[in-house]
């Protein structure tokens, strides 16, 4: 009783559905690798994600396709054709059964522990999250600050209150912006924080999405790689005009475009860089009287 007894009128069965098991689920793979999976790849941090979320399609492509066809299978070959009511055998106790599922999940969950470990371990998630970041604004290293740095990661401060999103940009005096331009190929380190209530800012071409919260300073890094525009909303429902913290007008630009827009943008705010510090991890002046 300890091995795997299967009754003589069930091996056909046993054998039919694993032909087709491994069809399908051959099928099935080789589909969902086709597929081209958002965030998409216009961030590094973002085309992991995608990355990871291929594989995992791809992992539960064969659970699904199991349950599937064993529940398609059953109501064709195992319908009842009378109209007595009659239990099916029990599977309670039945040890071999038990060992499989148990043995599968296991092996699933481990090969899925150790993808995740590798890929938390790799140097674009920790750059993602987690990473403490350089202090700016006190005096130390603060970012690339100049053209044609590529080493150097650029500080973004987002500052999200209701309802809108605004950038400032302290290695470039503390200028303050309504959209977010990044330039390609170039590390970005993003401070997301809240003026009023909590927001959440969601990148979602570029694979990132960070909480707002007032008083916090909410650290998260990106690479963009492709140029082009990308939209920024608030993914937290944060009142009565939520739906206005969308912006589309995000862009990912060459180094040679963002040196100009950056200084353009310099121009255009040096009266105000007077009065405002180029970085707050607590923010001033006050909402009300913000950026007038």
């Amino acid at each position: 009783m300890g091995a795997f007894h299967i009754e003589e009128a069930d091996r056909p069965h046993i054998v039919r559905l694993a032909i087709i098991w491994v069809i399908l689920s051959a099928i099935g793979i080789v589909g969902v690798l086709q597929i081209n999976y958002p965030p998409y790849d216009q961030s590094i941090q973002g085309q992991d994600q995608a990355g990871t979320l291929k594989l995992l399609t791809a992992l539960a492509t064969p659970v699904f396709v199991a349950v599937v066809m064993m529940v398609v299978y059953s109501a064709i070959y195992f319908r009842r054709t009378t109209t007595e009511l009659v239990d099916g055998p029990p599977m309670l106790g039945n040890t071999p059964v038990q060992i499989a599922w148990v043995t599968i999940s296991a092996i699933f969950v481990l090969f899925l522990a150790v993808v995740g470990i590798a890929t938390l371990s790799s140097e674009n998630a920790a750059q993602l999250v987690g990473a403490p970041g350089r202090s700016i604004g006190t005096g130390g290293q603060t970012g690339g600050g100049g053209t044609g740095d590529e080493n150097k990661e650029i500080h973004v401060q987002v500052i999200a209150q209701q309802w809108y999103f605004t950038y400032r940009y302290p290695d470039y005096g503390g200028v303050e912006t309504t959209h977010l331009y990044l330039p390609v190929n170039h590390p970005v380190e993003l401070h997301v924080t809240s003026l009023d209530i909590i927001h959440s800012f969601w990148a979602y071409q570029l694979g990132v999405k960070a909480d707002a919260n007032p008083g916090v300073d909410n650290i998260f890094h990106v690479t963009p790689q492709k140029t082009g525009s990308f939209q920024v909303r608030c993914s937290e429902l944060c009142g009565l005009w939520h739906g206005n913290m969308v912006d589309s007008e995000g862009q990912v630009v060459n180094q040679s475009d963002f040196d100009t827009w950056i200084a353009q943008q310099q121009q255009d705010f040096a009266a105000i860089s007077k009065v405002v510090p180029s970085y707050a991890p607590y923010y001033f002046p006050l909402p009300t009287v913000k950026g007038s």
